[in-house]
């Protein structure tokens, strides 16, 4: 990797989109160190710590860098362009307009679903914003209240999300690629220094030998989980391809062999934020109520069975990420579609008759393969809450969504250095992958 960089240092045009990504990244640090009008940053860093962090808000306060619990102008930072393209995604395959628009309409249509995305990711945003706010009012975590201060802060989130998002666009089309996932990177990267200062402060402090044992297995962990992500990333399964000869006027076209890959895992790391989503709702509408798993009463009782640290939690965090799994690679690969497009250019799977029968056998690959993305991603997500419920100085230390980071963190890694080999090769530089 670090050849990798080196190689593409070399060459001017991509030592331009690196110093670009990075001006970019130091403009997304800079937002997220400013301060929203009106808001106690103290009073909302205690609130959320003791009260937040077990919810949705927490994985959204993971993806923004802390901000979200700091209080800052890019508080909302990608989510609400991540959970627009999601539903538009969604919309596209359940409404025949949308789904013609993407396919038929070429690159005009490609044009008006991102306008349609970028539209909704502002609605979201209001959305999120007036809810931000909510919080901040009933708890009383602002210096000010009135309608003005309402205004501002309402106003100044949704301005930081909709910059945010053009900053994704602007490094998708002048910087390295993947803007919106380079942002989502250094967003978690960011959080790093401080797990690091709060896990030697422990360290320091500690009172039992147990703490000496407890993080560097966690270390070791971490690291055999980084090699795992790695090794299933970059999976997949190959099915063979066969093209029948065909002679169009005096040439030969087809009779070569070719394969169907299908990705191990297909569906990212979406099926766990959708799982945390839902499997946090619980504690997400108990915060709005005020209460929490300490609460006194029938809400406490309530709220303790959906404890990131209870069986049950974990046994329908695990079920919810097999659900999303399917339903994802459903929607993202049809086995139909796919046998008449063989069918169509003279292709055929070998043992196989070409329409239904093709179909069913991709069908049946397709079932096995997801099934083995869908146990790893659950057990990449429930490793460190499995951790964090065993030991509390595990738990205390904010590892309860670190699976879902690394997926993201390593993913984005994997993908950006796949970008950089692929400009380097068209420049015959000899790249990392070979």
């Amino acid at each position: 990797m670090l050849k990798t960089l080196k190689n593409a240092w070399k060459v001017i045009e991509i030592r331009k989109k690196l110093l670009f990504t990075l001006f970019v990244i130091l403009l997304f640090r800079l937002g997220n160190a400013v301060p929203v009008p009106f808001i106690d940053t103290q009073l909302l860093g205690a609130y959320f710590n003791q009260n937040l962090s077990g919810t949705i808000l927490g994985l959204y306060n993971v993806m923004s860098g802390s901000a979200f619990s700091y209080g800052t102008v890019f508080a909302l930072s990608i989510q609400p362009y991540i959970n627009a393209s999601i539903i538009i995604q969604l919309l596209t395959i359940a409404i025949p307009a949308l789904e013609r628009l993407s396919k038929e309409g070429g690159e005009e249509g490609k044009k008006k679903i991102e306008n349609i995305t970028r539209y909704t990711t502002i609605g979201i945003a209001l959305l999120q914003a007036y809810g931000y706010y909510v919080i901040l009012s009933t708890n009383q975590l602002m210096s000010k209240t009135g309608v003005w201060p309402a205004i501002v802060i309402v106003a100044t989130l949704v301005a930081g999300s909709t910059l945010v998002m053009w900053m994704g666009e602007q490094l998708t089309e002048f910087g390295i690629g993947n803007g919106i996932s380079i942002i989502l990177f250094a967003g978690i990267i960011a959080r790093v220094p401080n797990t690091v200062i709060s896990m030697v402060n422990t360290l320091i402090n500690a009172e039992s030998w147990k703490v000496y044992v407890i993080y560097p297995l966690m270390i070791i962990g971490a690291l055999a989980m980084i090699v795992l992500i790695v090794i299933v990333t970059n999976a997949e399964r190959r099915i063979p391809v066969m093209y029948s000869k065909r002679v169009v006027g005096r040439k030969v076209y087809g009779g070569q062999s070719t394969h169907l890959p299908l990705k191990v895992n297909m569906s990212g790391v979406l099926p766990v934020i959708f799982a945390s989503s839902i499997a946090s709702l619980p504690a997400t509408v108990g915060m709005f109520f005020g209460k929490t798993s300490k609460s006194a009463g029938g809400w406490g009782t309530f709220l303790k069975l959906f404890d990131q640290t209870s069986v049950l939690y974990m046994v329908l965090y695990f079920l919810l990420i097999i659900f999303f799994s399917y339903f994802y690679s459903t929607i993202q690969f049809n086995p139909i579609e796919v046998s008449n497009n063989l069918k169509k250019n003279g292709g055929y799977i070998p043992g196989f008759r070409p329409g239904k029968p093709t179909s069913d056998f991709i069908a049946k690959v397709l079932n096995k393969v997801t099934l083995f993305g869908a146990i790893y991603l659950a057990i990449i997500a429930l490793v460190p809450l499995i951790v964090g419920a065993i030991s509390e100085t595990a738990h205390s230390s904010g590892i309860s969504i670190g699976g879902t980071s690394l997926i993201i963190v390593v993913g984005v890694a994997l993908e950006t250095v796949r970008g950089l080999e692929a400009q380097l090769i068209m420049r015959n530089y000899k790249g990392f992958l070979e």
